[in-house]
């Protein structure tokens, strides 16, 4: 029994950690779409730092940062 349930867990950590591993064309894809993120980000920061109401910069990273993260921040919340 005690075979049983070590074969078990060692099956679904192998398992596990096999899918979390990326091909390179994978790993690249998502490189470039953290680097689209960062640019999104940084333009919304110019956006504010020139003095737009954070509603039209708001709406520019959005328009920026359309499928490339989930949700309406561009994969990125923070506090205000």
């Amino acid at each position: 029994m005690k075979k049983s349930a070590l074969w078990l867990a060692a099956i679904a950590f192998m398992t596990t950690a096999a899918m979390a591993q990326h091909s390179d064309k994978e790993l690249k894809e998502d490189i470039a779409r953290h680097r689209a993120m960062a640019a999104a980000h940084e333009g919304a920061a110019k956006c504010l730092e020139s003095g737009k109401k954070e509603e039209v910069c708001e709406a520019e990273l959005l328009k920026s940062c359309k499928g490339l993260a989930i949700g309406k921040y561009c994969g990125m919340k923070h506090q205000h």
